[in-house]
């Protein structure tokens, strides 16, 4: 870890951003984090894809972990992580990257490669495939105690974290993540109040990097990580066309709760996924959970390196 560098690029809006940095290879990969993670959920990636002669790149996004925070984080977007990371490859001149992308961070993944597809050699994600941009509809189908619909609703997260520190936050949404059943609250719980206290952290998951993500967020607070993803899933980014033209890989956990979204596995295992992403390939982790990168990193790391492998 002592090898990874720490750098700040800045972006529109006057902010800056932090970007953990480690390897000088001619080709580059930029990972992209989900929630409630930091650029410290690739830490076993970015030194493998080092080692392998690659660099590795891993930026926190605006309102997350070391960088700045937007003056008004109930207005960030989707659309920010976007031209962020195009403004990272220009103030870093890199011309082409391949993207690595977890949980939400699939959504800007595909979206940049959509936009700029000239500056995207393949793209990697993790528990969630590509769907198109527009209204979540899940609510309709689950209750009312559903995660995303307790987080969407303003200030109803805010409280419910807010009796604990960050630390004992991430501590909760890493446990109830890791489960194969999707987080629901009865009418009179929280979201936070679905993990006992005693629970243990999940084995992969050590005390030293639950304190790693306590300190980042600490820093940064939870409300521009409750606007982006949460409440701007709906936005609309006009796209030209949705498909992707750039090679792909979806690596699933088959225990990764995301699959018990309504439609998500029928959408993935027949095929309908791949109307959006032609060149995607498909593979599945029997014991993965929505972490598959952290639980499993040797398994993952071989798998970006083979696909980056064969397309760089």
């Amino acid at each position: 870890m002592d090898q990874i560098q720490h750098k700040f690029v800045d972006v529109r809006g006057g902010l800056k951003l932090h970007l953990a940095d480690i390897g000088s290879g001619p080709n580059v990969v930029v990972f992209l984090h989900g929630f409630p993670e930091i650029w410290y959920t690739w830490r076993h990636q970015m030194i493998a894809v080092a080692n392998a002669g690659f660099r590795a790149i891993a930026p926190d996004y605006r309102g997350y972990g070391l960088s700045d925070t937007p003056a008004e984080p109930e207005k960030a977007s989707f659309a920010d992580i976007i031209t962020d990371l195009l403004a990272i490859l220009d103030a870093l001149g890199l011309d082409k990257v391949f993207l690595i992308a977890k949980d939400f961070g699939a959504r800007p993944a595909y979206l940049f490669a959509i936009f700029h597809p000239e500056r995207v050699l393949g793209v990697v994600t993790m528990g969630v495939p590509h769907i198109p941009p527009g209204p979540s509809t899940y609510h309709k189908y689950l209750p009312e105690g559903f995660y995303i619909s307790r987080w969407q609703e303003p200030g109803r997260a805010e409280a419910d974290f807010g009796r604990f520190d960050a630390k004992t936050v991430v501590r909760n949404i890493y446990i109830l993540f890791s489960r194969s059943e999707v987080p629901i609250a009865a009418e009179n719980q929280e979201i936070m109040d679905l993990v006992d206290p005693s629970t243990p952290l999940p084995p992969w998951f050590t005390e030293e990097d639950l304190a790693a993500y306590g300190a980042l967020y600490e820093k940064s607070g939870f409300r521009t990580a409750l606007q982006v993803p949460y409440r701007s899933f709906g936005e609309d980014l006009k796209l030209p066309d949705p498909t992707v033209r750039v090679p792909a890989l979806l690596i699933m956990g088959v225990k990764d709760y995301v699959l018990k979204f309504p439609g998500i596995e029928d959408y993935i295992t027949s095929g309908k996924v791949k109307e959006l992403v032609p060149d995607l390939e498909i593979i599945y982790l029997p014991e993965g959970t929505h972490f598959v990168h952290e639980q499993s990193p040797d398994e993952v790391n071989q798998l970006i390196l083979s696909f980056v492998g064969k397309h760089v």
